[in-house]
């Protein structure tokens, strides 16, 4: 997210370089009691139970550190495997994978066998997280300890994307101990390096373990559902994405002494170009998606955003509604390609003039525009051929997934029980998620977890990230249910 929700932009936390901060070894696993082994006899779980085992996996995964700089995905699949082992999944269905090139890059795929009646559902969450430091969170908050306060459980990846990963294992606890036998199996694959890193695990598994994860479908985040002001909007899912892209821009110099300063300075020849990208918006670039979605959206909002919304879905679109959705973050991302400066340096001594100035721009491409094209938009907005642009990392478009009657009517009838009134709508995701991997290996993914959050409230990768401790406990109660209706059986 990456997500997201992964799909939301990264706050100020994101971006702090742990190169920066004083190494501090990884955090251990918190300690617990023994998980017990449980009886095979088939047994029903009252609510409370359901939700009280929830909170449990969902607080150990929050303690283990599974930062990129110092944290242990291999730590976290460990502990979620023994979980399963202990609710009687056998030992050769549930396996942690590790890449070869780091030990903390582990990954957990285990299988809920069924009756082998049609291929198996994939149920994908990451358990990497973004980095976070003590010192940029609240006092009172502790990034890698789950805190309930005030309606809300705070800690690093309550929303990206552990919330998701302790539901998934707690829906196969509960499937397993009640006796479950879903027409097709399941598979639950939570892995690393989603939100940045060498080794992401989803890619490394279809390269080397293509038969543990194949999938007729899956279900991933991407997407959830939306409130604001105590109201919810709608309940998203996620059947395609931007591309991701970042390019380095660079400015070169011969350098010198600081005492004697020229005008050609490489940092003020960057920053000069920076400003001018900032002041910049990419042309609106609505698709078949992005449109249906204002156009449904004006439906379920009020006012004058939803007058703008169905404005903006006329064709053409009216510029006056487009630069007033354009004032929110979420609604710009979904109009136009976006890039962002996200990492800056430069110079190499306090007193000599810089030789070189490097800044990060990260772009999330619109599905119906090229990585080509940016590069040469870039290029005419930063106008200045002595600033160098180049790509750090290959484009990997995907191709969108198809929004059957089977995917949709389940979702559909599974939001009118738990929410009347609240509308599905399929979404463009404004990040990358790791759906795009299993889409471009010909297996269609859904970003839908029922997980609502506020639309105007982000906290995803930033300060005091944060998830409604209801709307944990409703996302689990939906995502069982979708998982049984998608799977079938009895």
């Amino acid at each position: 997210m990456a997500s997201a929700l992964a799909f939301l932009v990264s706050l100020s936390c994101a971006t702090s370089d742990p190169a920066a901060q004083p190494a501090r070894a990884p955090r251990p696993a918190p300690v617990a009691a023994p998980i017990r082994a449980r009886s095979t006899r088939s047994t029903r779980s009252t609510p409370a139970e359901r939700q009280a085992a929830l909170r449990e996996i969902y607080a150990q995964l929050i303690a283990i550190d599974t930062t990129e700089a110092r944290g242990s995905t291999t730590v976290a699949a460990q502990a979620m495997a023994a979980r399963l082992t202990a609710a009687g999944l056998p030992a050769q269905d549930v396996q942690v994978l590790v890449h070869p090139d780091n030990p903390r890059k582990g990954n957990l795929v285990a299988r809920l066998r069924g009756r082998g009646g049609k291929k198996p559902l994939l149920l994908l969450a990451h358990l990497d997280v973004v980095e976070a430091l003590q010192k940029d969170w609240s006092p009172d908050l502790d990034p890698f300890k789950l805190t309930e306060k005030d309606g809300f459980f705070y800690g690093r990846g309550t929303s990206d994307d552990k919330a998701m990963a302790a539901i998934f294992v707690a829906t196969l606890v509960r499937a397993k101990q009640e006796g479950f036998t879903p027409e097709r199996d399941i598979i639950v694959a939570l892995t690393a390096d989603e939100e940045g890193g060498q080794q992401n695990g989803v890619a490394w598994l279809l390269a080397n373990h293509r038969a543990l994860v194949d999938a007729e479908l899956g279900l991933n985040e991407g997407a959830g559902g939306r409130f604001r002001q105590g109201k919810r909007l709608f309940n998203g899912v996620q059947a395609s994405e931007k591309v991701f892209q970042s390019f380095a821009l660079e400015a070169h110099n011969k350098g010198g002494h600081s005492a004697l300063p020229v005008k050609d300075n490489a940092i003020y020849r960057l920053a000069a170009a920076l400003d001018r990208l900032g002041k910049f918006d990419f042309p609106v670039n609505l698709n078949e998606v992005t449109r249906g979605y204002f156009g449904r959206m004006a439906s379920i909002e009020k006012g004058p955003m939803a007058a703008a919304m169905k404005a903006a879905a006329a064709t053409p679109p009216d510029p006056a509604a487009l630069a007033q959705l354009s004032t929110s973050a979420y609604y710009n991302a979904l109009l136009r390609t976006t890039c962002v400066a996200t990492q800056l340096s430069g110079g190499h001594a306090e007193n000599a003039l810089p030789q070189t100035a490097r800044a990060v721009v990260n772009c999330r491409i619109l599905p119906q525009e090229s990585s080509a094209d940016v590069q040469r938009t870039l290029a005419q907005v930063v106008a200045d051929a002595e600033v160098s642009i180049a790509p750090l990392t290959a484009p990997q478009p995907s191709p969108p997934s198809p929004l059957t009657r089977t995917v949709m009517a389940p979702i559909e009838q599974i939001t009118g029980a738990l929410w009347p009134g609240v509308p599905v709508v399929p979404i463009m995701g404004t990040g990358a998620t790791d759906s795009l991997y299993l889409r471009r290996a010909g297996i269609p993914m859904y970003g839908v977890s029922g997980l609502f959050s506020d639309i105007d409230d982000v906290r995803a990768h930033g300060k005091d990230e944060r998830l409604g401790v209801t709307a944990l406990y409703e996302g689990q109660e939906f995502l069982d249910r979708l998982v049984r209706a998608l799977a079938g059986g009895s």
